[in-house]
């Protein structure tokens, strides 16, 4: 029993770790603008919300939220993007971990939107075991990694640069 109780209390403070470990990441790569939004939060209210993908094409290519819109980020268009919004639902926009997404979520709320940025992004909804789609809207586990160095941010090592 004695082994049993270690074993969780390891367990416990590993998964602690890695998640103390994302947090920090996150709060040492951008300084957020817009609110955040948890990913419970988003999963049990889904259907309230307007969901951006704000990553780059061959990001969205591989998996993204269901019913996430893409807008992207090099290629954004503010003008283009007000056409899709309405302002009587409000809107998350997420990348992979959040930086992205807060830059393009400023731009969107001085249009007086109520804009919330996804805690995290793509990685910790898939770190989370939450639903990713394929462009044909077949669930899959694979996520784009942004690149080689931030691919360490995501559990499963289904990834693909492609």
């Amino acid at each position: 029993m004695k082994k049993l109780f270690i074993l969780f209390l390891l367990a416990s403070t590993i998964s602690w770790s890695q998640n103390s470990s994302f947090d920090e990441m996150v709060a040492n790569t951008f300084k957020p603008s817009i609110p955040f939004i948890s990913t419970d939060e988003l999963n049990n209210h889904y259907q309230q919300y307007i969901i951006l993908d704000t990553r780059e094409k061959i990001e969205y290519n591989v998996s993204h939220l269901p019913d996430a819109i893409y807008i992207g980020d090099k290629e954004f268009n503010l003008r283009k993007t007000l056409k899709l919004l309405s302002k009587d639902k409000p809107i998350v926009v997420y990348c992979s971990i959040g930086a992205r997404s807060d830059f393009i979520g400023k731009k969107l709320a001085r249009k007086d939107l109520k804009v919330y940025n996804l805690y995290g992004g793509i990685f910790k909804w898939v770190n989370e075991e939450k639903d990713v789609i394929d462009n044909e809207g077949n669930l899959i586990k694979k996520v784009h990694p942004y690149n080689e160095e931030w691919a360490v941010w995501i559990k499963t090592k289904n990834t693909s640069l492609k």
